[in-house]
């Protein structure tokens, strides 16, 4: 269990700042750029607006001490107008920065989204999915309060400190001075205590982020988790995570607590001095008005300071988030257009392997030295054993990975000048793990054509034989699925992937264990739909059961990265010491058991 919340807990807390990346950051920003300005100088209005009413009451209790009661009522109704025009200024400010923060944060996630799907198989091979998820949604959300609130908050705090303090001096330098004579210690109770609660709420917030990557592992292999009884195990787990959560929280809080006590005993340390010595500077012609108006310009000049000093705190903990977004935005696919990369014209599916090897992580070697030439329409198949490099042919053939040494060619042109796009809007790839998305299977279907007819839809599910079961569910190809298609059986995911597939009318299909869970009948009516559908079409099929490939033009049986032996069905089954005769004798002793 100890091992797992390790794993789990790889967030880093904070970073140092780094400008490059904030000032990246700040390019979101710049299609809103009017309405930041207009957001700035509402800013000012409302701050003069805020800091006016004290300063009015202050004059009104002048009035009052001089007798002048006949006009007090016009410097009530312009506290009163003080009071409204600061409510209306800030509720716009508010309003600029949220339309302008949230626009640039959801332009920033769907960026990030966006470059995800485009990012190549290797990258997947090495980043769970739960983490990815954290990044896409905990990390943006990380800098709200940053895109919306931080930077205009800063300018107005500083601007609200610079002010008070100016009339504060301007009104009796003396009485300032004593008052701010405690700002060393609140400083220094500010920067102390924020500084541990922000490293506590980062804690928590962490704590939060691995928490959620560990609970989308769980509930998406809950189905392993009770396979295997590991219930009991998992709720520890979870269970650990979350009281990781709950002690930080608590102790987040106890600093939250003390920092604001501790800020309130210094606080009154402050107005008592003000108050003492005010009392003694009144003999010396100091007025009411005057002590009052420090008075309340000092208990108001706190709160800025300690939201100043509580920036840069957020800035480091955003710093973090914003380094990890940036991680995955300038992770460079491996498998991208070139550099003049042109269309895939119109093919008719020849394929050529020219001496291809190809590994994973540069260290072994998948495939050695490949050469394969396929003619249009061919039915090819592979056999071998797990691992010997079947499905990193076929991926290769789809550019899901760029091949270490030599070449592929479809039609004469590498692949590799070719736009990703052109090349696999023609060919369909159904592999082993039938993915069904939310929606009706009617969606589901026409997945990858959205333009795609519901008659062509329902042909293409008639002619793998997915008709049948489809028509007889309560609302046929509009009946819901949920996630992950848990609402199917396994052959009836695979009929509809094989729909997905077949409705594309690719020049080129890849078939990757496509009916390794298929029964036997079920099996029998792909067999017969396929001998209508891959007419003309080329096409590579993988599959153990090699009675679902005895039809195929071509077999190839691929070992240790090489392809050991070629031909037909016949041609292998008469070689004496052939692997592939070997295959069916050890499947037929299998299937006579």
């Amino acid at each position: 269990m100890a091992r797992v919340l390790r794993q789990l807990d790889d967030e880093v807390l904070e970073r140092p700042f780094n400008k490059s990346q904030f000032f990246r950051l700040m390019g979101y920003l710049k299609p809103y750029k009017k309405q930041i300005i207009m957001a700035l100088l509402v800013m000012v209005l409302a701050t003069f607006a805020s800091l006016g009413s004290p300063y009015l009451m202050s004059r009104a209790v002048g009035m009052l001490e001089k007798g002048e009661y006949h006009s007090i009522w016009i410097i009530l109704i312009g506290m009163a107008a003080m009071a409204a025009l600061g409510a209306l200024f800030t509720r716009f400010r508010v309003r600029l920065m949220d339309y302008s923060g949230r626009r640039a944060l959801s332009t920033l996630r769907e960026d990030l989204f966006a470059h995800i799907q485009s990012l190549s198989f290797s990258f997947f091979d090495t980043h769970s999915a739960g983490k990815i998820l954290v990044r896409v949604v905990n990390d943006v959300n990380a800098l709200n309060d940053l895109f919306t609130n931080g930077i205009v908050d800063v300018l107005i705090n500083a601007l609200t400190v610079i002010l008070l303090l100016m009339i504060m001096l301007a009104v009796n330098w003396k009485l300032t001075l004593i008052g701010l004579c405690i700002m060393p210690v609140l400083l220094y109770l500010i920067f102390r205590f924020k500084r541990v609660m922000s490293k506590n709420w980062q804690f928590v917030r962490s704590k939060r982020s691995n928490m959620n990557g560990y609970l989308h592992e769980a509930l998406s292999g809950v189905r392993v988790t009770q396979y295997f009884v590991r219930e009991e195990e998992n709720a520890k787990i979870f269970e650990s995570a979350n009281d990781e959560i709950r002690t930080g929280w608590m102790r987040a809080i106890k600093y939250n607590a003390g920092f604001w006590s501790s800020l309130d005993v210094t606080g009154t340390i402050g107005t008592v001095l003000v108050y003492y010595f005010g009392v003694q500077f009144m003999g010396q012609g100091l007025q009411l008005a005057d002590l009052l108006l420090v008075l309340w310009y000092l208990n108001r000049i706190w709160m800025p300071l300690n939201t100043l000093s509580n920036f840069y705190n957020n800035l480091l903990a955003a710093s973090a988030s914003l380094e990890r977004i940036y991680e995955i935005l300038d992770e460079v696919p491996k498998v991208r257009d070139s550099e003049g990369a042109r269309d895939l014209p119109s093919i008719t599916g020849q394929v050529e392997f020219d001496r291809v090897s190809f590994s994973y992580n540069r260290e072994k070697s998948v495939l050695n030295d490949v050469s394969l030439h396929i003619k249009p329409g061919q039915t090819v198949a592979l056999v071998g054993e797990t691992g010997a490099g079947k499905t990193t042919i076929v991926n290769l053939i789809s550019r899901f990975y760029d091949v270490t040494q030599g070449s592929v060619r479809i039609d004469g042109h590498d692949i590799r000048e070719v736009t990703l796009h052109s090349l696999r809007t023609q060919m369909s790839v159904m592999q082993q793990d039938s993915f069904t998305f939310s929606g009706t299977i009617m969606e589901n279907i026409r997945y990858g054509r959205l333009e795609a007819s519901d008659e062509e839809v329902v042909a293409a599910a008639r002619a793998v034989g997915a008709d049948e079961f489809i028509t007889q569910m309560p609302k046929g190809y509009q009946t819901e699925v949920s996630e992950r298609g848990t609402s199917l059986s396994t052959g009836q995911k695979q009929l509809v992937s094989f729909a997905r597939a077949l409705l594309n009318n690719p020049k080129i299909l890849i078939l990757d264990e496509a009916t390794s869970s298929v029964d036997t009948r079920t099996e029998l009516k792909i067999q017969q739909a396929l001998n209508v559908l891959l007419k003309n079409r080329t096409s590579f099929v993988i599959a153990h059961r090699l009675s679902t490939i005895r039809n195929a033009d071509l077999i190839l049986v691929i070992e240790d990265g090489k392809i050991a032996e070629q031909g037909s069905h016949e041609d292998l089954i008469r070689l004496p010491d052939g692997h592939y005769r070997s295959l069916c004798e050890a499947q037929a002793r299998f299937m006579q058991s």
